[in-house]
């Protein structure tokens, strides 16, 4: 499935003078749209049990899913997933639980859908329904902003020191589609990360939603900015992340689907996006 990209003029402040002059407009928020405008049918209603539909998802893994100023969970997943419920008129609930225990819990009936940062994989599938991908898992460039890199290309990227973890599927894709570049193995993200701040290496390739953290965060000082587009082969980087069912529960799996597809046809997700990414990993 391929992502279409909604740009979104970001209204917040410049992150520094420089940036600005560059610029010399605010920053654009790239907000993704991976739903096909031919897909839309009549709408779903969710099947009605007398009861509230129970979330399950996991608190420590922002800005997808994490624990707020509250105690209670938030994050763009979480919030989506309440932006769903009221479109479908349904109660639901949002429980809290360890991430290696979800699958396990919604399988055994302690709750209805999961919602949290699961990758959807043939596997999965054999066991569990689910939507289709609202995220995805796209791989980025990241450079200094001082060097004036060229955007990457395999042409562009030859001779060029770039940083990977090692044995992932971002090596594996840099070998594979920028065979002139030279990759530079890390065992550890943020050790790339600092070594791209000092100007150790020319790029950093790994997922985008790491680096767009980093690159937005106060640890780079500034230093870094996404490159180029992003890359989101399924071969390498996965499906994304749906919400996810079990099998007996189809008619409730379409209306979820349904909801999301309209929770995007009505600025829903892109408020939520805007809101948990301030620099979009797409």
């Amino acid at each position: 499935m391929l992502a279409f990209a909604l740009c979104i003029v970001w209204g917040g402040p410049p992150r520094s003078a420089a940036a600005a002059e560059s610029q010399a407009a605010t920053p654009v928020v790239t907000v993704p749209n991976f739903w096909n405008p031919r897909s839309r049918g009549e709408r779903v209603e969710a099947p009605q049990t007398g009861r509230a539909v129970r979330f399950l998802t996991d608190d420590e893994f922002p800005p997808l899913h994490f624990a707020g100023p509250d105690g209670n969970p938030t994050g763009f997943v979480v919030e989506l997933a309440r932006a769903v419920c009221e479109k479908l008129a349904i109660t639901c609930t949002v429980q809290a639980r360890r991430f290696d225990t979800l699958l396990d819990a919604l399988d055994t009936k302690q709750g209805d859908v999961v919602a949290a940062a699961i990758p959807l994989t043939a596997g999965l599938r054999e066991k569990f329904l689910a939507t289709r991908p609202y995220f995805r898992w796209a791989a980025r460039f990241a450079a200094r902003t001082d060097k004036g890199l060229p955007v990457p290309s395999a042409a562009a990227l030859a001779g060029r020191s770039v940083g990977v973890m090692a044995g992932s599927a971002h090596a594996a894709y840099l070998k594979a589609f920028f065979p002139k570049a030279v990759p530079k193995d890390f065992t550890d993200l943020t050790a790339a990360e600092g070594a791209l701040k000092r100007g150790e290496i020319d790029y950093l390739f790994a997922d985008g939603l790491n680096l767009a953290l980093y690159v937005g965060g106060q640890d780079a000082e500034n230093c870094c900015a996404l490159t180029g587009g992003d890359y989101l082969e399924n071969r390498y980087f996965g499906e994304g992340i749906g919400l996810i069912t079990r099998p007996e529960d189809a008619a409730l799996s379409r209306a979820l689907d349904d909801a999301l597809q309209r929770v995007w046809d009505d600025g829903k997700y892109t408020e939520l996006y805007l809101r948990f990414f301030p620099v979009s990993p797409f």
